[in-house]
């Protein structure tokens, strides 16, 4: 990206109440907060919190007491208030609702009442990914009304909203700071996207775009999962006139059979380490120690690693997570 930044840069962490946070989310969490400190920044936390279905009573608090325990602070959030308040995504409704607005006006928008299987059945050439087959723009000819009383509760039920990708948009690109140079084709990737469930709720995409503007996001750390997300809310970036921030997409953690660590493979949860009288110092340098930065066995706390952070250390590759190195971590 060539955009200019406010100095010194915005970070953030940005988790879901669905679950406690395992060591890969933490892993994240503490690279996104280095890069920001190492900046002489201001780190915020952000809630996620739109996916109501999966969302439970009290996780919130957990995690961040978790996030705490292992070191990290944060200067705004939805604990510690701050000037972009509120910082929990369920209370942020009305601007979800002013981007939607904006997005049909200018005429981005239009009503889809697909079902996956629809979508599946339409698509020529199936391209797996976090959203399905490659949507073909069947219900293109459905344009949202800039004048409805309310975006958001528009054919709630019957139809979602979709960002009308220019089939005339061949490449979006950007520099990633750990992987790279980055080039994706969104028309030819996903076709359009939703950006407004059928339940009347902001898709993922747009709410973390209208999110990190509104909260003056220069710089976002989050994990590899997400980079094929960047080229469409890149999209939604210029289509609003707001600047995208900087991205970092760091390497996810993975079992030795190559997929996500998951309790088959003994992952483990920040709260259940700390159950079991893990020091947080010993948990922090095992997490920068498989990803360059610090020594295997080091135990660290991480306001320790903020002077040896660099982006240019981590590895663009997954790192390939042993069960012996969790059972070790696990020991007192």
């Amino acid at each position: 990206m060539t955009d200019s930044f406010p100095a010194p840069c915005r970070g953030r962490f940005a988790p879901s109440p669905t679950g406690a946070l395992h060591v890969g989310n933490a892993r994240t969490a503490l690279l996104a907060w280095l890069h920001a400190r190492a900046a002489g920044g201001t780190f915020v936390m952000r809630v996620e919190d739109l996916d109501f279905g999966r969302v439970r009573p009290g996780i919130m608090e957990a995690q961040l007491d978790d996030l705490r325990w292992l070191g990290l602070d944060w200067d705004e959030g939805p604990d510690a208030g701050g000037p972009h308040a509120p910082y929990v995504q369920s209370e942020r409704v009305a601007l979800y609702e002013d981007a939607l607005r904006r997005l049909a006006r200018d005429g981005h928008l239009f009503a889809c009442g697909c079902s996956r299987r629809d979508i599946a059945a339409a698509a020529s050439a199936p391209h797996a990914g976090e959203e399905g087959p490659r949507y073909s723009g069947m219900c293109r000819r459905h344009p949202v009304p800039g004048d409805a009383v309310s975006i958001t509760r528009w054919a709630v039920s019957e139809r979602a909203l979709r960002f009308r990708v220019d089939d005339a948009e061949e490449e979006v690109c950007f520099d990633d700071g750990v992987q790279g140079r980055a080039c994706f084709r969104p028309a030819a990737d996903t076709g359009d996207f939703v950006v407004r469930r059928k339940d009347g709720l902001a898709a993922y995409q747009l709410a973390v775009v209208v999110d990190d503007a509104a909260m003056g996001i220069t710089d976002v750390v989050r994990g590899g999962d997400l980079l094929g997300s960047t080229a469409r809310q890149i999209l939604l970036f210029r289509a609003l006139g707001l600047p995208a921030p900087r991205y970092a997409h760091v390497p996810l953690m993975l079992g030795a059979d190559g997929e996500r660590l998951a309790k088959r493979h003994g992952s483990v949860s920040l709260a259940e380490l700390r159950g079991e009288g893990v020091a947080p110092e010993k948990v922090a340098g095992w997490l920068a120690s498989t990803c360059g930065l610090a020594e295997p066995g080091e135990h660290v706390l991480p306001a320790d690693l903020v002077p040896r952070f660099s982006t240019s250390l981590i590895p663009a590759a997954p790192t390939i997570v042993t069960g012996a190195s969790l059972a070790a971590l696990r020991t007192r």
